[in-house]
């Protein structure tokens, strides 16, 4: 497998397998699974049981307890310590998600019955209980080709899997995607449940890859969004999305780089990302409105408009993938779980096709990015088919949006990997130097190699940017000599991010701009 995704900090990786460990004997401990029974027994009002095994997820132990009495058990989810970076924010957000899903659209969910963070509505800490749904496993499992050698490996998609069942399944999937595109929201966040029937966007989203900055390369908190920010605009979301891979190269202090001409890449990738966020290109990018990136000025066919900047966003969840779709024998969706990254963010989002329709992530391929995109191709023209079927089946279009069209133009534009690159900073450069940087900014004159990719758009740079990338380079390059953890304080946070960020220069451009226009 080639190295498509840069390396998490292993120190700080390992140092959190340790203290998981630890936590994982309090939660296998028989005091705390009688502790636990007996809550779920007070906020049922019925006699519970817990019903092994234990199941420890991503980032939940699972615990299924049977109610005396009755035929239906319940799960109650307790984060991880050590995993789950925001157990508060995660356990109220997905609540909250699951419940407006439950509310607004026909895709199945489990019903949360309960949910709280501590005392007095929790004894267990952050908690969910929910309904138990009978299955017979995941999508994932139906689609995956056998590995009997390596059960816990992460699925592939079998490359001997009928067509008839692949597009059945992308076709049941694809009608709980178009509901869950209906509903559009005021602001990109977190929803919270303000009653009963009401929802509204209230804190920053809580993404997949926030968590992984923490728990997986000991970035700073004080480089995430504050957590009670939400966002106007599709714009404003995506300059966050740069200023975090930025954070990325300066806080990671381990295995991030391998030499200064890696360092220099990474640089060189990061700044014109988040130059291109400042300027509202991204979100622009692949639609009809798209009239600054060099493959633009080729364009023979016509896109479709993109849609609004501002205050008409889309639910998005990072982990909505075919190991969270459960089926039945007949294998029809039973439910669909694993809420804890979804938010509101940019249409753009919902309107690429999905990444997971190959079951494993690009960047982690057995062989390699580029077979990955491959293969992509030919099951994607899959997907679009069952997708077009859905949508005929709908009874109203999807707000003027037809996804199919929306989604096949993103693979054909790049734009696909736009929103992939902005989401996954360890994806990032593979991706930016792949896929994005010459349907940016045009061919790369040459052969050149990878270590001088940077050399080919360096004088994209402002002047400032170029002068502070040696030393950049020279600190991040003698940083990394010796292994250890930071614990960076807030003013040095400000401090580091200052000198890359250069606020007080992207202020005069705006100013020049807008006189530009008066």
């Amino acid at each position: 497998m080639d190295n498509d995704r840069a390396d998490f900090d292993n120190a700080a990786w390992d140092r959190n397998d340790e203290a998981w460990e630890k936590s994982q004997k309090l939660f296998r401990c028989v005091s705390m699974l009688r502790k636990i029974e007996s809550f779920v027994t007070q906020k049922l009002g019925k006699t519970t049981t817990w019903v092994t095994p234990m199941r420890i997820g991503g980032y939940n132990n699972l615990y299924r307890m049977r109610i005396e009495g009755s035929e239906d058990d319940v799960i109650i989810r307790l984060p991880q310590p050590n995993l789950a970076q925001f157990p508060h924010e995660k356990t109220l957000r997905e609540a909250a998600t699951a419940s407006f899903i439950a509310q607004n659209t026909r895709v199945p969910v489990p019903r949360v019955l309960f949910h709280g963070l501590s005392s007095p509505d929790s004894e267990v800490g952050p908690f969910i209980i929910i309904q138990h749904v009978e299955n017979c496993g995941s999508m994932s499992h139906a689609l995956a080709m056998p590995n009997e050698k390596d059960p816990t490996e992460a699925h592939m998609l079998n490359p001997n899997v009928s067509e008839d069942i692949l597009q059945s399944l992308y076709g049941k999937v694809a009608v709980h995607l178009l509901q869950l595109f209906e509903p559009s929201f005021p602001r990109i966040g977190s929803l919270a449940q303000t009653d009963e029937n009401a929802f509204s966007v209230v804190g920053r989203p809580i993404t997949q890859n926030m968590n992984n900055m923490l728990q997986l390369a000991n970035i700073p908190r004080a480089t995430l969004p504050p957590e009670d920010k939400t966002y106007g605009t599709a714009d404003e979301w995506y300059v966050a999305l740069a200023e975090m891979h930025i954070a990325q190269l300066i806080f990671q202090h381990n295995d991030l780089v391998t030499t200064a001409d890696d360092c220099r890449n990474k640089y060189v990738a990061r700044q014109l990302f988040r130059k291109l966020a400042k300027r509202g290109r991204l979100s622009s990018f692949g639609f009809a409105e798209d009239n600054w990136s060099a493959q633009s000025k080729s364009r023979t066919s016509v896109l479709s408009p993109a849609p609004s900047g501002s205050s008409s966003f889309r639910l998005w969840c990072d982990d909505f993938r075919a190991s969270n779709v459960l089926l039945n024998e007949a294998n029809d969706i039973v439910a669909v779980i694993d809420w804890e990254f979804a938010y509101i963010a940019p249409t753009q989002f919902a309107l690429d096709p999905p990444w997971w329709l190959l079951l494993n992530v690009p960047e982690m391929w057995h062989t390699n990015i580029n077979d990955w995109t491959k293969v992509y191709d030919v099951r994607l023209k899959t997907w679009l088919r069952a997708i077009e079927k859905a949508e005929e089946n709908m009874e109203t279009k999807s707000k003027g949006f037809t996804l199919s069209k929306y989604m096949r133009e993103s693979w054909e534009s790049g734009r696909f990997w736009l929103n992939y690159a902005a989401r996954k900073s360890w994806a990032f450069d593979t991706i930016f130097w792949k896929y994005l940087d010459e349907r940016f900014f045009g061919s790369r004159e040459g052969d050149i190699v990878k270590q001088n990719l940077w050399k080919t758009r360096a004088h994209l740079l402002s002047e400032r940017q170029r002068s502070a990338m040696e030393s950049f380079v020279e600190r991040k390059m003698e940083e990394s000599k010796e292994r250890t953890l930071v614990d960076w304080d807030g003013e040095q946070v400000k401090k580091r991010l200052a000198e890359v960020l250069f606020e007080d220069e992207w202020g005069s451009l705006k100013t020049i701009e807008l006189l530009s226009l008066n």
